[in-house]
């Protein structure tokens, strides 16, 4: 009887040990999490070895010296998802919930808790009487967000026009900014030369 309970007692503790087999590739830790892959698919584990996130398809790989796999920074993924043939992009957490919807056309990883993304914004020009449509205009534009998906700033004020169809739009557009220190950014102009903005 003494060994029956022995051996229930000790049971769970053994259970709990997690064996990871057959992996195609393990990325360093970041975050306190490192990427795994297995097949086609992504996902997570914690520092004991634990999957904190289960093999997904929709992690947005990050090009590293290591090589390429999605990372977590500021408690944030990067994930993509098609709508209509169109890739967007929006953020998960550890818990692998969406927390920032797919709704940007680009996104780079956190860093301090700001990233850039390229809002999508519709505006109805007007309507078409012979093919009874409405007449709609798309314009991208780089802001910073924050880990609420918040748009704090708005990096090009003017915007690009962008044909919202996968013929037009095969790849997402690039991100043209960059962080250069904690609170000053570089952007393209449309002369191609860098301008440098303090923002706080």
């Amino acid at each position: 009887m003494k060994k029956a309970l022995i051996t229930l007692l000790l049971l769970p503790v053994f259970t709990l040990a997690q064996t990871l087999e057959e992996l195609d590739f393990i990325a360093p830790f970041n975050d306190g999490v490192a990427a795994i892959k297995k097949d086609n698919s992504w996902g997570f584990i914690n520092d004991k070895g634990a999957i904190l996130i289960n093999f997904r398809d929709d992690l947005v790989l990050t090009e590293t010296d290591y090589g390429h796999y999605p990372e977590f920074n500021n408690d944030r993924c990067l994930i993509s998802e098609k709508k209509e043939s169109i890739l967007y992009f929006g953020y998960i957490d550890k818990t692998g919930e969406k927390v920032i919807e797919t709704k940007f056309l680009n996104a780079s990883n956190f860093n301090k808790n700001k990233t850039i993304a390229l809002q999508l914004i519709k505006k109805e020009l007007g309507e078409n009487d012979v093919l009874g449509k409405n007449v709609v205009n798309y314009r991208y534009y780089e802001v910073i967000i924050d880990t609420n998906g918040m748009i704090k700033n708005y990096l090009n004020p003017k915007g690009v026009n962008v044909v919202l169809d996968e013929k037009f739009l095969k790849k997402p557009p690039k991100i043209t900014s960059k962080l250069i220190s904690d609170d000053l950014f570089a952007t393209l102009n449309e002369n191609n030369k860098w301008v440098i903005k303090s923002i706080k």
